[in-house]
């Protein structure tokens, strides 16, 4: 099974919705949660509050967090928690391929963690810029 994990953004909507619309300002959310949608199994958001979110859970409230200037520290306690969820949620059991949908600062502490795992981990825009990232769903959506 295919799983995909699209990043949260900066831009959300002014009110409580659920994580599929709450960051839909944001032209990479909708590009990489389109994508996901079309070639995945399933997925989730990456959330630098909430860590792992269903994308039709419960509404949350809009909120100003973001992995881009947290410390390693701060980073490695977030992965342990995401990891924590993904295994509660059993994305973590073989044959399954976790699809990562963000930028390095979302999986960089996370990848050693999932080293011992039975997944397999794919980053499809590693190494992209933002403007070649957006190209790259362009021409895959």
């Amino acid at each position: 099974m295919e799983i995909g994990l699209v990043s949260c953004t900066k831009a959300k909507v002014d009110s409580s919705s659920t994580p599929r619309k709450l960051y839909e300002p944001s032209a990479l959310f909708r590009k990489a949660r389109s994508y996901a949608e079309e070639n995945h199994d399933g997925w989730y958001v990456l959330s630098a509050k909430y860590h792992v979110l269903d994308p039709d859970g419960s509404p949350i409230e809009p909120y100003d967090k973001t992995l881009n200037n947290a410390s390693v520290e701060e980073r490695r306690e977030w992965s342990q928690n995401v990891l924590k969820q993904l295994r509660e949620r059993d994305l973590l059991a073989g044959g399954n391929t976790l699809v990562i949908h963000a930028g390095k600062s979302y999986y960089e502490e996370l990848l050693p963690l999932l080293d011992d795992k039975p997944v397999d981990v794919k980053i499809p825009t590693e190494g992209l810029r933002m403007g070649e990232t957006l190209s790259w769903y362009n021409e895959r959506i």
